[in-house]
């Protein structure tokens, strides 16, 4: 269940080269402070995806709800 929600979530991210380096910026919108910065988008998306994971489980052990996502919480 837990990687149905990441992935569902993932599919979701946000991703845009920055001038000032061309680096790629990655977000998922809905989950605030889970983004990422990395050379290549797949270093990105990877990132991301572990930041997710962390966040995910920061907001459960503090009790926190997580977003809704297509029908169903985390």
């Amino acid at each position: 269940m837990l990687t149905k929600y990441i992935n569902a979530a993932m599919r979701r991210a946000k991703y845009e080269i920055l001038s000032d380096d061309e680096s790629f910026y990655g977000e998922i919108p809905g989950f605030d402070g889970v983004y990422a910065n990395a050379a290549t988008l797949e270093d990105c998306r990877e990132e991301l995806e572990e930041v997710m994971e962390d966040w995910i489980l920061f907001q459960v052990a503090k009790n926190l709800s997580l977003p809704v996502i297509d029908g169903a919480a985390g």
